[in-house]
């Protein structure tokens, strides 16, 4: 059971081989023995989990069940969940219970019937891109304990790694459900900007902020996929879209080249200096494989993407300065004990509550948008987005999907980029271009490099994500890298 995907879950709770009690006890077992070694869940309430998975037998027992009805589900800090403390990773908010539920968790638990196994840690207010700057402590990689996860959904990619999850969310600003899949061997979608609302998602960056799933395979993503995309009015940026059945547009097994006549884009700018060389090693291999299943390899450009890292780290931290104006110690969150006046406690409040690199964030974001920095700044960042974007279309005019590594490197250890940011920013270097540029993209497994997981990222048109997802499906069909696990983990 903790190696089956969804659809094998919902076959056996559909069949009543196991009931959705058991099979969440199953996990909120596996959640208290292993929970304390790797930190991937901040929250745990087995009572509430319980009270889910009963509801969902009932409906199982009563005809009234979806596909994933019953199935367990672990549910990133970030969102907003009625009854349950919702940290963001931050003392800030340390102590607050949501009033509300996200518009993802109602679609996963009240009309899809899923059962919250619990809430995972995350990188600080999702800044970050190993999961170190969380207020609970770090996450540890299940494939070796001393390295990083990724983030900032780190915690929800630990959690699935090791098997106290069959599945999660996670949330992506610059790569953060993409680089963490990566890092621990599993199949992570971000989708395009405004076909998952943000409604009840703990800002960061508005304009990047995107939820999506995280799951071992991309049949699994498609399934989380269905429950989580729809219009939602309580989002000014949220689209209305006909609806798509993500998972019935993937094939199935169908001759020797099922993926005849696509295109996949090689852009140059992401075979140069700057990868590591096993994580090439695994990217060029993922490219043959795709050539034996019929796809066509073009090159392609994207000339601007090296701005995108600086561009990023302008309009994030900008946004990031005014959303985080509202933990103020006033109406809800952290507030410092001792204070002479308002203005102290504001001071006292911000600067007790925030971690370090959520204090760097909310700086440079004030520092940029402040008289006389805004043109030379901002204004100059969003003009790059703009050239950014423009790359990718025209790109897409020579491809379908385009292909290259998700991070430069494998999982780097706990505390060895810590003390340089730089560094800590540049992991998400092939991702970010697509979170400017609004695109979908994600990553999947492909190989490993010195015993650790590589992953290969796969960037589609807008609202291309059947495509996306049955181009990975198809991969995953032929090799078998997404059913690999970590050692030593019963």
């Amino acid at each position: 059971m903790i190696n089956a995907s969804l659809k094998e879950l919902a076959q056996a709770l559909a069949a009543k081989k196991i009931s959705s009690v058991e099979l969440s006890t199953l996990f909120l077992d596996r959640i208290e023995r292993l929970n304390p070694v790797f930190n991937a869940f901040v929250t745990v309430d087995r009572e509430k989990s319980l009270k889910m998975a009963r509801e969902a037998d009932a409906r199982i027992a009563a005809g009234t069940a979806g596909p994933l009805t019953g199935i367990p589900i672990a549910q990133k800090d970030i969102f907003c969940a009625e009854g349950w403390t919702t940290t963001c990773g931050s003392k800030m908010l340390a102590n607050f219970v949501s009033p509300y539920d996200a518009t993802v968790i109602r679609k996963m638990h009240g009309e899809a019937g899923m059962v919250s196994l619990g809430k995972t840690n995350m990188d600080e207010f999702a800044m970050g891109s190993s999961n170190e700057t969380s207020y609970f402590g770090a996450v540890r990689n299940p494939w070796d304990r001393e390295r990083v996860p990724g983030g900032s959904s780190g915690g929800s990619a630990a959690a699935i790694a090791s098997r106290m999850a069959p599945a999660a969310t996670g949330t992506d600003t610059g790569g953060s459900i993409r680089q963490p899949a990566a890092l621990c061997n599993l199949t992570g979608l971000k989708p395009t900007y405004g076909l998952v609302s943000r409604y009840g998602m703990i800002a960061f960056a508005s304009s990047l902020d995107q939820g999506g799933p995280m799951a071992a395979s991309a049949e699994d993503c498609a399934l989380l996929l269905n429950t989580m995309v729809g219009f939602d009015e309580r989002d000014s940026t949220s689209l209305e879209r006909p609806a798509e059945d993500y998972a019935r547009e993937l094939g199935e097994k169908s001759g020797d080249k099922p993926l005849a006549g696509l295109r996949i884009g090689l852009p140059k700018e992401f075979f140069g200096a700057g990868c590591d060389a096993g994580v090439m090693a695994a990217v060029q291999a993922a490219i043959a494989e795709y050539e034996k299943l019929g796809a066509t390899c073009v090159e392609v450009s994207l000339p601007n993407s090296y701005l995108s890292v600086p561009a990023y780290y302008v309009i994030a931290p900008a946004e990031a300065s005014s959303n985080l104006s509202r933990f103020d110690g006033v109406r809800y969150g952290f507030r410092a004990e001792e204070y002479a006046n308002l203005d102290d406690m504001y001071a006292k409040s911000r600067a007790q509550g925030f971690g370090a690199e959520v204090k760097r964030r909310i700086l440079i974001g004030t520092y940029v948008l402040s008289h006389g920095y805004y043109d030379a700044y901002y204004l100059q960042a969003q003009r790059i987005r703009r050239l950014i974007a423009n790359d990718f279309v025209e790109a897409f005019k020579r491809c379908d999907v385009i292909l290259g590594p998700t991070s430069p490197s494998t999982a780097f250890k706990l505390g060895e980029k810590a003390a340089d940011p730089v560094q800590m920013y540049l992991s998400d270097i092939y991702t970010i271009a697509v979170n400017l540029a609004g695109l979908p993209g994600m990553s999947l497994p492909c190989g490993f490099a010195g015993g650790l997981p590589v992953g290969l990222q796969l960037i589609g048109n807008y609202f291309a994500e059947g495509a996306l997802l049955n181009v990975a499906h198809r991969y995953q069909q032929a090799t078998d890298w997404h059913r690999r696990r970590p050692h030593g983990i019963e």
